[in-house]
């Protein structure tokens, strides 16, 4: 399978489980990529005329990783989504550090693809919390959730990537091909058109 990254998944897992996390671990590096080397202060500046900014987004996929797992296993057909602990789900807060919430990302992402590394099937219906979008009580596969977080963290990737290069300039794609061979010829190419 073609990734933008280098991904060698820490468990043997074959067929749609590897495809599904091999996916999703190329993009979460995506993205952390795109905040290598910032300071806390770049992290949280916002540089479109949206109010997301880099902290704020990867603080977002932390908790949702965090959460995608506590969904999956205490499997409560009665959960609700806590509204008010989203209340600063985009913000990185003063007393934050955009490394604590990296390390909690990459952290919180293991856990979540090692679980679903030991399923033994992604059919199992999962009840999903209520929240004030989605009133009525939901059941996914986990197949189907797993394909929501990749689809999340592709679309937030992209956000990162648009803040980080409205921040200093710096574009995913250059920060990993540089010191490619191909990079060059893909240079030369780009200039010739």
């Amino acid at each position: 399978m073609s990734t933008y990254t280098e991904i060698t998944l820490p468990f043997e897992v074959t067929g749609e489980k590897k495809d599904l996390l091999t996916l999703l671990a190329d993009q979460r590096a995506l993205v952390r990529i795109t905040a290598r080397n910032l300071t806390d202060e770049q992290a949280r500046q916002r540089t479109t005329v949206s109010e997301l900014s880099l902290g704020g987004l990867i603080k977002h996929l932390a908790w949702g990783e965090i959460n995608t797992l506590k969904v999956l296993t205490e499997r409560d057909e009665n959960a609700e989504l806590d509204m008010a602990a989203l209340s600063h789900n985009y913000e990185l807060l003063p007393e934050e550090t955009l490394q604590d919430w990296l390390d909690e990302y990459e952290r919180a992402a293991a856990e979540l693809d090692a679980y679903i590394a030991g399923l033994d099937n992604l059919d199992d219906l999962i009840p999903q919390p209520t929240a004030p979008w989605a009133p009525e009580r939901q059941w996914y596969t986990v197949r189907t959730m797993m394909l929501g977080k990749l689809r999340e963290t592709a679309h937030h990737s992209g956000h990162a990537d648009i803040i980080r290069e409205a921040l200093d300039g710096q574009s995913t794609m250059a920060a990993i091909s540089e010191g490619q061979s191909w990079a060059d010829d893909v240079a030369a190419l780009s200039a010739d058109s």
